[in-house]
């Protein structure tokens, strides 16, 4: 082969490489499994190309999801959780394995485009007392080593998920930005190891939430049509939270010597219960004006090109812990059975709005209630109560929810039929003592709906072992 000839193909080689690692313009979603009944993996791949997804965040390896994401071209950010962090930290041969047979595997062999490692999960929440600082830098150095161990430190990143609350202002004012005090070395060296391997920095930042932590936040500052007290930055101007939230990192990348680190926006999105400010309006409103704006390319004053985004989440989660409130279980953008719950465009794959899931099959239209002849001021009516929202989910219960105008009978129904959905149906899971008796007629009133479950092999040995908790509980309250 003669010199120009080599030459026009080691280029047409690197336009090549190039073509197949470009990141995607389209934005991702989180893809969360914390559910009793999570759509089968095919099932939700095929949703997503539906509705023209091209980016997923994942919170796990799990080997089924990766199987079902092979050769559909959909980039993937591969997830480890906190609890490992320990054993991946203190073990190079650990982190060896886990690339091996979670990474290397998939991508060598099953075709899957798996562009990050997320080692960890906001494991500096200020909740946790510090229990991951000591582990989170060591593992993603030695998720590192084994990337590029294994060939692939080039093709897949590393980067951590960090909530907002890492980096803090002094004023209103994102250019008063900075990392945490208490944890402000740490951070510095995890950004400068982000930095040596050219990684991103994954924020999760939540207008929500601020929304839900202050009662007197300005509403109209946490969505996306502009705000009568914007804030003025020395000429630059916030309209929005989430834009003053974002540049306050930037600005403490850039006081500390990192301002050109790229930022992946991780997380964000607004939930759709659970809270009074957690609605399908509020949601739409908030989604759409996120969508819009980044498939319009438009950044932040301090970061004015295109961004890098997931939207948490993809489909609502009923198992997920509800400490931090009950909107939770709540993110999706669709419900547990992969039906849309608002109109949104996520651009011109998806014109007319979100795609639901095909051929999802639903157990028999009947539901467990409160027998209308029920003593309400029976002593086994509190308990009942309590162990059915304690074994299901009754989060959509409450002052400013879809469910929250229930009368006393309306509630005790809707929780008895979450926990006999949840344990899919089964005649002894609507056996709460003089009490409960199953209908085929649709108690749903208005906005509140009375779920019927979908039809999975996931919670069966978990029902069966909740229905024996069930029967041995009351015979003790009988007894």
């Amino acid at each position: 082969m003669g010199c120009g000839k080599l030459k026009r193909f080691l280029v047409m080689v690197l336009f090549i490489e190039l073509l197949v690692c470009s990141v995607v313009s389209g934005i991702g979603v989180n893809w969360g499994t914390q559910a009793t009944h999570p759509l089968p993996p095919s099932t939700v791949v095929k949703m997503l190309k539906d509705n023209g997804i091209q980016k997923v965040k994942l919170f796990d390896a799990d080997s089924n999801i990766l199987e079902a994401l092979k050769k559909t071209q959909i980039q993937v950010m591969v997830g480890i959780p906190n609890d490992m962090l320990y054993t991946l930290a203190n073990s190079v041969q650990a982190a060896e394995k886990w690339v091996s047979k979670n990474i290397s595997a998939h991508i060598s062999s099953g075709g899957v485009d798996i562009r990050y490692v997320a080692v960890g999960n906001e494991p500096f929440l200020s909740t946790y007392n510090g229990t991951f600082e000591s582990t989170t830098l060591p593992a993603l150095q030695n998720i590192q080593s084994a990337l590029v161990k294994a060939g692939l430190g080039n093709r897949v990143k590393v980067t951590t998920p960090l909530n907002a609350d890492v980096y803090q202002s002094s004023s209103d004012k994102p250019s008063d930005g900075d990392f945490r005090t208490d944890i402000h070395d740490l951070m510095i060296k995890i950004v400068s190891f982000l930095s040596q391997n050219n990684a991103p920095f994954t924020v999760n930042i939540y207008p929500f939430i601020s929304l839900y932590a202050d009662p007197n936040f300005p509403m109209d500052y946490a969505f996306f049509n502009g705000f009568s007290s914007a804030i003025n930055d020395n000429g630059k101007i916030y309209d929005n939270v989430f834009d003053a939230n974002h540049d306050t990192l930037v600005w403490a990348l850039q006081k500390n010597g990192f301002g050109n680190l790229p930022i992946i926006v991780g997380e964000i999105g607004w939930p759709t219960d659970g809270d009074r400010n957690a609605n399908l309006q509020y949601a739409q409103r908030f989604n759409q004006g996120f969508t819009s704006r980044y498939l319009g390319g438009k950044g932040t004053p301090m970061r004015p090109g295109p961004i890098d985004a997931y939207l948490f989440s993809l489909i609502d989660e009923d198992s997920k812990s509800i400490q931090p409130g009950n909107f939770e279980r709540h993110w999706g953008l669709f419900y547990y059975d992969g039906k849309p719950k608002y109109q949104l465009s996520l651009g011109p794959t998806s014109p007319n709005g979100l795609v639901a899931a095909s051929g999802v099959a639903y157990l028999p239209k009947k539901w467990c209630i409160m027998k209308p002849s029920a003593n309400l001021n029976s002593d086994q009516v509190a308990p009942s109560v309590s162990y059915a929202c304690q074994n299901a989910d009754c989060t959509s219960l409450g002052y400013g929810t879809s469910c929250g105008n229930l009368d006393v009978q309306g509630n005790i129904s809707y929780a008895f039929n979450s926990y006999f959905q949840v344990n899919d149906q089964m005649d002894s899971a609507c056996k709460f003592p003089g009490l409960s008796v199953v209908t085929e007629r649709d108690p749903s009133v208005g906005d509140c709906k009375f779920k019927i479950m979908i039809q999975t092999d996931s919670a069966v040995r978990i029902g069966s072992v909740r229905i024996l908790l069930f029967v041995f509980l009351f015979l003790g309250i009988v007894v």
